[in-house]
This record gives structure tokens, sequence and C-alpha cells, in this order.
């Protein structure tokens, strides 16, 4: 059996007709780990991107809309061009997929959709994998014979809804091919950067500096999408892969179309990097559509460095009065360092290879077990949280679960105790204590019972 490249994650996409499970399946896959990576309105209205894992196999899912093939031609108006929009993002989510899980309804029969979907998965090269739901009990069993006719193999019986059939068998079947978790987590050096913002910020000029000819071209990797190329650099005895991107505009500007799925794969492509590097317009300062792009950046867990391009605009600005306009207007991007460069005149440029390469460090960093606990003891001792219906907080023990970014779960007593702030007040002093420059940090709670420690 072939096992899939060290650190690339499996793609999984689900589709089918309206109203078949599809949903349902990815929420029974996920359980309670759900976490939507990116939906943001007006970008992929279509189709959202999942973090999923069965065992120690981690793989990426994507849920579509209904497919109805005949009637994108079929409607017109508004009605037409959703069904169009639809059809075309679920192409899109099959085109980057390794896998396609088609599902049919068991429980209403094999319909005309069916058909024409599987003439459509039939021309494909990756593995399609027929899920039959719906299939509630035993007695049902005998409803998925007719899916046959469809010539993409056994229909997988199960019951998205009740976890029941074949829920296990089918996960074992669509990750075997995909090596451990702790071996997706093997270091690398290479550092990936994903240079993102809003259109005209100066994006791909950074990128033509940074490539200068003088600079030793490694390679020319072919990104993940049909009119991207990334570019791989050595810098001293490092090498870098950069990862120019479509500027991202505010949702009511982007239309559907080529310019809606070169802003989709620009936000995957954040997802992929070690590194974001947000560059922002000097002239116009922090933008509300550069904190969403930010916020992106963060929910994904990449690490994050601010490019403020176009420098040798500003005239009598000192640095440290813009990084304090920054600070007052995004708190939550303080973690992150600032390079104030000019990518006409390439003033500091040279910086983002040392600054995303100190990021992707501080990004990776493992602490020591007992030393964490002991940072954790000491802030919960110092603050703890207010009690609840005389109920207190008590830390049993903390763990860091992975890094890229540097994740951690508490295991408590009392997980109502938590709020939003209390998570912030936690993460503060994991920065003070570890540091983790310019890298998200995750905070998770378990509840647990004493007698359960």
């Amino acid at each position: 059996m072939e096992i899939r490249e060290t650190g690339k994650e499996k793609i999984i996409a689900v589709v089918g007709r309206p109203n078949v499970g599809k949903s349902t399946l990815i929420n029974r896959i996920l359980g309670a780990r759900k976490s939507i990576v990116h939906d943001m309105p007006g970008v992929t209205r279509d189709r959202v991107y999942f973090d999923a894992q069965w065992l120690d196999r981690k793989f990426t899912l994507i849920d579509t809309g209904g497919i109805i093939p005949s009637h994108t031609d079929d409607k017109e108006g508004e009605e037409g061009q959703f069904l169009t929009n639809i059809f075309i993002q679920a192409k899109v989510a099959m085109d980057e997929a390794d896998t396609i899980l088609f599902v049919v309804d068991a429980k209403s029969g094999l319909s005309p959709y069916d058909k024409e979907i599987a003439n459509l998965l039939r021309e494909r090269k990756e593995q399609v994998v027929l899920v039959a739901n719906k299939v509630d009990n035993v007695a049902e069993i005998g409803n998925i014979s007719e899916f046959y006719a469809l010539g993409l193999g056994e229909p997988q019986a199960l019951s998205a809804l009740h976890g029941s059939g074949g829920v296990g068998d089918l996960l074992d079947k669509i990750t075997s091919d995909i090596s451990s978790g702790d071996t997706l987590e093997e270091e690398s050096d290479v550092v990936k950067i994903a240079i993102v913002g809003k259109p005209n910020a100066g994006k791909s000029s950074i990128l033509n500096k940074l490539l200068k000819k003088e600079r030793a071209i490694v390679s020319d990797i072919a990104g993940t999408t049909r009119d991207s190329i990334n570019s791989g650099v050595k810098v001293g005895e490092r090498e870098f892969i950069l990862i120019d991107t479509a500027g991202i505009r505010k949702k009511a500007k982007v239309d559907y179309g080529i310019e809606a799925f070169a802003v989709d794969r620009a936000i995957r492509a954040i997802r992929e990097a070690d590194v974001a590097l947000l560059v922002l317009d000097a002239e116009e300062g922090l933008s509300d559509q550069d904190k969403k792009i930010a916020q992106t950046v963060v929910d994904s867990g990449c690490g994050l460095v601010l490019a403020i391009n176009k420098w040798d605009l500003l005239k009598n600005v000192q640095t440290h009065n813009f990084e304090k306009e920054l600070e007052q207007e995004a708190p939550f991007l303080n973690f992150a360092p600032k390079i104030f460069i000019s990518a006409k005149t390439g003033q500091r440029v040279e910086q983002i290879f040392e600054e995303a390469g100190r990021v992707a460090d501080e990004r990776a960093k493992r602490v020591p077990t007992a030393l964490l606990n002991k940072i954790v003891g000491e802030a919960t001792d110092l603050n703890p949280p207010p009690s609840v219906r005389g109920k207190h907080l008590r830390v049993y023990y903390t763990t860091q679960v992975r890094a890229k970014p540097p994740t951690f779960v508490l295991f408590i007593n009392h997980a109502d105790l938590i709020k939003e702030s209390y998570k912030k007040y936690l993460t503060k002093k994991l920065r003070e204590a570890f540091g983790f420059f310019g890298s998200p940090i995750k905070i998770a709670f378990r509840e647990k019972t004493k007698e359960g420690k």
C-alpha cells in the first residue's frame, strides 16, 4: 500500500445531490473535534473546509453544496446563477481532492441526479467511494442494491444520523493511505511563507524583491493552484518557499468565478503555510479588511509577520508611533512582529526572511511538561477565575498536545468557570514564559473529575 508524502494532508471532498445527508456525515466524522478552518462569507459560500482526524490520521474534509447538474443550464436569473455557482464550487472541491465521497440517499432510492453526478465522477482519476446513507437498520440493507447501477463499485451502507452501519469501516478505507499524526509533524527546516493582503498593497513587488537575480533559486514548485508558482529560495543555510496570492477584497466586491476562486486559493495558502506575511499599505494604515485577513491567519494557526509596505512614502512618521496605533486598533495582533519596508527601494525587505524564520521556529517550539505545569499553576494561583455557585477552578494537569501552532490542553474540574477573558489571560502568561513570538497559541479545556485524574 502506498503511503502519502509526509506533511501533505489528504483532502477528502463530500459531494452529492441536495438533502442526502452530506453535512450530517461530516458532522458524524468530526464529532466533538469540529473545527471550521475557514468559512469567510462571500468567499466560499458553497463549500467549507474542516480539519478531521480518524485514530491518529489527520485529513481535511470539504463540505459542498448539493449538486443538480442538469439544472445549471435550465434555470435563468439568480436561481440559475446560484445553481451554477454550487456546481462550479463542487467541481473545484473535487479538483483539489484526493478522495471523493459520493453520498446517495438509500431511503429515497436512486435519482436521475445521482446518475448524472456518477457520470461526472467516472471520468475522474481520484478515488471515488460511493456512500449509501440513511440505512438506519439491517432490514434496509437491501435498498442499496440499485446503486450498483452507477458503476462506482460497492456502496458503503451506513447511517450518518445514528452513527450506525459502516461509518468506521468507511473511515478505515479512506484513511488507509495516511501516515500517523506523529509522522505528519516531522520537523522540516524549510519555511513556507504565504504573502497575503488586499489588492495593490505591494505583494508581487515584495516577491520580486525577495527573488532578486543574484539569489540562489532552488526550484519552481508547482502550487496547489493552476495559476500560481511557489518559488523556493535559499538564504544562508535555510530554505524558504514563497507563495504569492491573490488580493483578498471585501466580500461585497468579490464576484463569483475566477476572482472568487483565486481569493479562496489565497486562504488555502494561509492554511498550508508556516508563516503569513500580511502586507499593509503604510499610507492607508490598518483597514477593516486587513483585520479580517489577519484574523483568518490567526484562526488558521499560521504564524504572522506584518509588513508595512510603502514606508518610503511617509514623511515625519516614526515607526514606534505607527506601532502604537496598530496596537490600539488591533490588540489581538500585538504578538506579531512588524517590519517597515519599501518594496520599491528595497528598504528592510531582507528582514522578511529573518523574521519569518524566527516566527516559524517559535511556532514549532515545544516546552517541557514540568515547566509548563509550573507556569500554569503559578498563573492560576496568582489570578484564579471568579467562582461560580461556590465552585472554584482546579487545574489537574496541563500538556502541550502539538506544535505548529503550539496547542495546550488543561484538564480541569469545572469548564464553565473558564471565560474568554481568562483564556486570554492564560495565553498572555504562556507568551511571557515561553515566547511563541509571531505564532498563535491554541488552548483547550477538558473537564475531569478528581477521581478520573
